[in-house]
């Protein structure tokens, strides 16, 4: 019983707590005295911050809501740490809270507890966690980044991407270069497809303006 609540606390309870700082509204209010729900498109994220506040503002929403992806697994990572080397099932429990414990994080951020349950997508915190679990594959996942924002100008376009790669680079990094077992690619590839279509569903309303044609490109005027 003990075992499993300790479970529950590191992959479930403290990621989303740690989610539920949302430092877009942090910043907004502290610097600003302003929420930046308030403003632009109302998502509480970089890219409104970037628009609505300027450069500085979005360089530390960034670095606290990445910060909190990293802290949130490295947490479940250190729970799990030394009992890593133990039997194959446990080491597949502790992937599964891993996974479950970057989910939670990006969850928090989603519906944040101290914000009313009104959050961003998450980009920024789901970064954050795949650094954490394997600083490896952000590699990719940056080239996929840059090279569709190089292209078509669009962060949530570029962020789309990037969520439909990650269970892509993920099988593969575990399959090619770590030669691990078929549990293991199945675990981390799932975790991964789960993490990236919850990015995507996220970006629902991005998707269709895209679609529309009228979704905001990065450095594009304000029209007056």
């Amino acid at each position: 019983m003990k075992g499993f609540l300790l479970y529950v606390v590191f992959c479930v309870l403290i990621p989303y707590l740690l989610g539920s700082l949302s430092f877009s509204v942090i910043v907004s209010k502290t610097l600003y005295h302003q929420d930046i729900r308030n403003f632009g498109s109302g998502n509480a994220g970089m890219t409104n911050v970037l628009r609505t506040f300027g450069k500085k503002a979005a360089a530390l929403t960034v670095v606290g809501d990445i910060g909190k992806g990293v802290v949130a697994v490295l947490l479940a990572k250190w729970f799990f740490g030394s009992q890593l080397a133990s039997e194959q099932s446990y080491f597949l429990g502790a992937i599964f809270g891993i996974y479950l414990a970057a989910f939670f994080a990006v969850l928090g951020h989603v519906y944040p507890l101290y914000f009313g349950f009104k959050g961003g997508k998450a980009v920024s915190v789901a970064t954050g966690t795949i650094v954490a679990i394997s600083p490896v594959m952000v590699l990719p996942l940056l080239v996929v980044f840059f090279g569709v924002l190089a292209a078509g100008k669009m962060v949530s376009l570029s962020s789309i991407c990037c969520a439909a790669a990650y269970p892509v680079v993920t099988f593969l990094y575990y399959w090619l270069i770590q030669k691990s077992d078929l549990s293991v690619i199945l675990t981390t590839t799932i975790g991964a497809a789960i993490m990236g279509a919850l990015v995507i569903w996220l970006h629902r309303s991005n998707i269709q303006r895209i679609r529309n044609g009228t979704e905001y490109k990065f450095f594009q005027k304000k029209s007056k």
